[in-house]
């Protein structure tokens, strides 16, 4: 990649060897942030540009707000993994991977600097800008893959991309005592609750049945808009939450 420019105004450039070219796409059409889940930002960029690793993002954002570039957006960066998103299920083909510098649930997992989100929001307007990416396709990785990934997790600042005009979110419902689905439940309530998580976007199986999977899936979904109880539970909160996000979609959607 010599003569690399950055796709993004003020970004450093560190080149990783490891991208390739999109397949069956030529523009990106989601993002998706990722904590680093290690001890030190160095390392994780070491670790991003070191072809033994097989992993790389678009763009790292450091604690204090540096933005370095590894891949450009028109190539296909590693960093999704296995996961799928409305029934594709070559995430890095179609998105553009934003790491961002936290140690993560297993390494003292903490609040992000807010001139760090600060720099996420200006990479995430542009990006989203260049692309025409909507605001419901600014996505976490554990919503692309629950289960399997937790990140960026519970205690980044959706709140705050939001009201900067990133991503999509509406005020999360109350908790409140009362009926709710879980495992194990079967019945037209389960069909309908797995019916509107695909419906965002979630890979879940409309089967009527709350096994595991649908589990995983509402724990995803509590993790990004739901906030206060993680619990895979789907209590009148977690369904009117997403109703109301649902809701949202379709009235910004083209008529």
């Amino acid at each position: 990649m010599s003569g690399f420019l950055p796709d993004q105004s003020g970004a450093e450039v560190r080149v990783s060897p490891n991208f390739g070219p999109r397949r069956e796409t030529l523009r990106p059409d989601m993002i998706v942030l990722h904590y680093t889940g290690m001890a030190t930002g160095a390392g994780a960029e070491a670790w991003l540009c070191d072809p033994t690793s097989e992993v790389s993002s678009h763009y790292l954002v450091h604690e204090d707000g540096r933005i370095v570039q590894m891949v450009r957006e028109s190539d296909r960066a590693w960093h999704a993994g296995k996961s799928s998103w409305f029934g594709r299920t070559d995430i890095n083909s179609c998105s553009v991977g934003i790491e961002i510098v936290n140690p993560g649930h297993l390494l003292g997992y903490k609040a992000f600097p807010k001139r760090q989100i600060d720099a996420v929001i200006g990479l995430c307007a542009g990006i989203a800008g260049r692309h025409s990416i909507p605001p419901q396709r600014v996505l976490a990785h554990s919503d692309v893959a629950p289960g399997r990934k937790v990140d960026p997790g519970e205690k980044f600042p959706w709140k705050a991309l939001y009201a900067a005009g990133v991503g999509h979110l509406v005020p999360a419902a109350p908790i409140r005592p009362g009926a709710a689905l879980k495992t194990g439940d079967t019945g037209t309530g389960v069909e309908a609750l797995q019916s509107m998580l695909a419906l965002y976007g979630y890979g879940v199986e409309i089967s009527g049945v709350f096994d595991r999977q649908t589990q995983i899936v509402v724990a995803a979904f509590q993790r990004h808009f739901r906030r206060r109880q993680i619990d895979g539970v789907a209590d009148g909160s977690t369904i009117c939450t997403l109703e109301r996000l649902l809701a949202a979609v379709k009235a910004t959607s083209p008529k």
